[in-house]
């Protein structure tokens, strides 16, 4: 599944001619392409889908959606570790991952 996801603009930086951000979906974060909304500003929440930010959208709308993504897991399912995922639906216990690295122990 694919889906846009609100979130929360943390950084901006200029990457090579390119606005990124920093977004916050409910506790995780994600590197984000702003060149679609390149007057987006810090703390505004955005709609996001495959890594690039498509729409803004007004806090109240953004915290009711993704309490609804959370309620219905869908964060997880969307954002999780894929690998640990298909471990679990194999029985088998998945390796601890180092969230600031992507290294697996």
């Amino acid at each position: 599944m694919c889906l846009a996801v609100p979130g929360k603009i943390m950084s901006l930086e200029d990457r090579d001619g390119t606005l990124m951000a920093e977004v916050d979906f409910g506790g995780l974060r994600k590197e984000v392409c702003l060149q679609y909304i390149p007057d987006a500003v810090l703390g505004e929440y955005v709609v996001v889908h495959v890594g690039f930010a498509i729409q803004r959208l007004d806090e109240v709308s953004a915290l009711k959606t993704l309490a609804e993504f959370e309620r219905m897991n869908i964060l997880e399912e969307e954002f999780g570790d894929g690998f640990a995922r298909a471990a679990r639906a194999a029985g088998v216990e998945p390796e601890a991952t180092d969230t600031s690295t992507g290294a697996r122990s």
